[in-house]
C-alpha cells in the first residue's frame, strides 16, 4: 500500500505541477515541448499496461500509434466525419487492430522474444502498406486542413490543446491506479510473474491478454491521433515508424515499468534528454537515440526498477527503519 500511496501522490503531483505551466509561461517552445512529452506519455502508458502489467513486451506499437493517427486522419478527410468523432474513432480502430493482432499471437501461443518480433513485423507490414497506398497519401503524407476551430479539434492557443492532452493523460494515469486495484490488475500481475501457474490458478489467460492488448492498443491509438491534431501531418514513417515503439518503450523503463507514474516521468525524463542532446550535439541525425540507449543501459545496470520504483524502495526502506 505505501507503493501505491508514492505513485498515487506522485501522479497528482506531477499532473498538477505540469497543469499550471500554461499560466506562468505562454512560450510557444515550452508549449511543444510538453504538448509532445503528453504524447509521448500516453504511448508510453499504452506499452507500459501490455508489458510492464502484463509481461508482454511489444516492439511494434507504432503500428498502433499509426493506426489511431491514420485512422482518425482519414475518417475525417475522407468520409467527412467530425474531427472529435473521427479521433475517438481512431482509437477505436487501433483497439480493434490491437485485438486481431493479440488474437493471432496470443492463440499461437506466442512469448518472449517471438511476440516482441511478430509485433515488429506488424508494424513494418502497416508501414509498407500505408506508404504504397494512394488513399492514405502515400510517401507523400495526408496534409490535414488548418481550419482552427473548437468543432475542428483545433485551437489558436497551444495552451488549450495541451491542457486537453494533459487531461488525457490524467485519466490513462487514473485508469492505471484503478486496474492496480482490480482483479484485472492482479490476473494481469500473475501472468507477468508465471503465465502457466496463473493458467493453473484458473486464469483465462488467453482472454485477459488480449483485454491487456486491446487497451494497450486503444491508449497507443490516441496518442496517434493527438499528434495528428496537433501536427496536423502524416507520413508512413511518422505514423508507423519505429522511433514510437522505441520511445514508448524506454519512457516506462526509465520512469518504472509495471508503475502508474513511469510512463510521465519517463517520457519527460526522454523529452528533457532529446532537448539537451540537441542543444550539446547540435542536429546530429540519430544522437538522440543514441543517448536514450546509453540511459537504458544505465538503468537497467544501476536502477532496474526506473526513478518510481526507485522512490518506492527508498520510501520503503525509510518506512522499514
Amino acid at each position: 500500500m505505501r507503493q501505491e500511496r508514492l505513485s498515487l501522490v506522485l501522479s497528482v503531483g506531477l499532473l498538477a505541477g505540469l497543469a499550471v505551466v500554461p499560466l506562468v509561461t505562454a512560450a510557444n517552445t515550452v508549449l511543444n515541448f510538453l504538448v509532445f512529452a503528453m504524447i509521448l506519455a500516453l504511448a508510453a502508458h499504452g506499452w507500459n499496461l501490455l508489458a510492464g502489467y502484463a509481461g508482454q513486451f511489444s516492439f511494434g506499437h507504432a503500428a498502433f500509434f499509426g493506426v489511431g493517427a491514420y485512422g482518425g486522419a482519414l475518417l475525417q478527410m475522407r468520409a467527412g466525419i467530425n474531427p472529435w468523432v473521427a479521433f475517438l474513432g481512431g482509437i477505436m480502430l487501433a483497439g480493434i487492430v490491437g485485438a486481431v493482432i493479440g488474437a493471432l499471437s496470443f492463440r499461437a501461443d506466442l512469448r518472449g522474444s517471438y511476440f516482441s518480433l511478430v509485433t515488429l513485423a506488424f508494424a513494418e507490414v502497416l508501414r509498407i502498406l500505408v506508404n504504397a497506398t494512394p488513399a492514405t497519401g502515400g510517401a507523400a503524407g495526408l496534409l490535414i486542413p488548418l481550419d482552427v476551430r473548437f468543432a475542428n479539434f483545433q485551437f489558436a492557443s497551444r495552451a488549450a490543446f495541451y491542457w486537453i492532452a494533459l487531461a488525457l493523460v490524467a485519466l490513462v494515469t487514473l485508469l492505471m491506479l484503478v486496474i492496480e486495484n482490480t482483479r484485472f490488475g492482479a490476473y494481469l500481475t500473475a501472468i507477468r510473474e508465471n503465465e502457466d501457474a496463473a493458467r493453473a490458478l484458473g486464469v483465462d489467460v488467453f482472454a485477459e491478454k488480449i483485454k491487456a492488448m486491446t487497451l494497450s492498443a486503444a491508449i497507443t491509438g490516441a496518442a496517434g491521433g493527438l499528434y495528428a491534431q496537433y501536427f496536423l501531418y502524416l507520413d508512413a514513417n511518422i505514423g508507423f515508424g519505429p522511433w514510437i515503439s522505441i520511445e514508448a518503450l524506454v519512457a516506462p523503463i526509465i520512469g518504472g515499468l509495471g508503475t502508474a507514474a513511469g510512463p510521465l516521468v519517463g517520457a519527460l525524463a526522454l523529452q528533457m534528454l532529446g532537448e539537451m542532446s540537441k542543444t550539446v550535439a547540435g542536429r546530429i541525425p540519430g544522437i538522440d537515440l543514441v543517448l536514450f540507449g546509453l540511459l537504458l543501459v544505465l538503468v537497467i545496470a544501476f536502477m532496474r526498477r526506473g526513478v518510481v520504483g526507485q522512490l518506492q524502495r527508498l520510501a520503503m526502506a525509510r518506512g522499514g527503519a
